[in-house]
């Protein structure tokens, strides 16, 4: 799709915690149409442009969502909380990136996310159960701590609702209470140490991971120890901090501590 630039009616903003906030945005159907996986640039000043991955898969009735970390420090994050909460409309452009849902593939889904990174497999995760509901899904979720989960409850719901779907929580700090639930399971440490000890082969699977560039080539890496096929890992960070190999031949095997 050719990016468009429109505006949007910001319709609600709604705190999932201290430090995260989702956005919804309303515009012309046909302009907000969007791929699960893509992104889109929110319009702060004429100079400056801020990418927020799309939290929704396309419903055709105009609508999106975005997961938004507030980082009260940060000149940009502060500008943009103070400009969604005031404004009535803001000026967006879309869509972008090619990390998007191969819908014509039938390979299980292994999908590996770090905090608002979960935003991204979202919109994946929901195309891909109205697609295509029987297709395995395996969702990791990693953050410091439980609460940094901020929208915990939906995984959950699909895990428990779809036999297809597995979801996996990864937390730095034991998790209070412990993670219990069907098709649910809890891991301690981080995620690339928790996917070398949780798995054993993706050879099979088309590999998604949304998270800051050192946390996704760390998982690649431990990943590429367990067969990952280089033509089916997707990732935006490969785009915009790419590396040579991508996928190396040989991966690292990080068993560590994680359980």
């Amino acid at each position: 799709m050719t990016p468009r630039t429109l505006s949007c009616q910001v319709t609600a903003v709604e705190d999932l915690t201290p430090d995260v906030f989702r956005v919804r945005l309303e515009g012309r159907a046909e302009a907000m149409a969007h791929e699960p996986g893509q992104y889109l640039e929110l319009r702060l000043d004429d100079e400056t442009w801020v990418p927020f991955s799309i939290a929704s898969a396309h419903r055709g009735d105009g609508t999106l969502e975005l997961h938004i970390q507030h980082w009260p420090e940060r000149e940009n994050s502060a500008r943009l909380r103070e400009l969604i909460v005031v404004a009535h409309h803001l000026t967006a452009r879309l869509p972008g990136g090619d990390c998007v849902l191969d819908s014509t593939s039938q390979r299980p889904l292994l999908l590996i996310a770090a905090g608002t990174g979960f935003a991204q497999m979202k919109a994946i995760v929901e195309a891909s159960l109205h697609e295509a509901p029987e297709r395995p899904i395996e969702l990791w979720w990693a953050a410091r701590e439980r609460r940094d989960l901020y929208l915990e409850s939906l995984p959950r719901q699909w895990a428990e609702q779809h036999e297809s779907v597995r979801f996996h929580v990864v937390t730095e700090t034991a998790p209070e209470p412990p993670v219990t639930g069907e098709r649910i399971q809890g891991h301690r440490g981080r995620i690339d140490q928790a996917l070398a000890a949780g798995l054993e082969d993706v050879s099979g699977h088309d590999v998604y991971l949304s998270g800051s560039p050192g946390m996704v080539y760390a998982c690649v890496d431990v990943l590429a120890s367990l067969g990952l096929e280089p033509s089916r890992v997707f990732s935006d960070v490969f785009a915009y901090a790419p590396r040579q190999p991508l996928v190396p031949t040989a991966g690292v095997l990080r068993r560590g501590s994680a359980r």
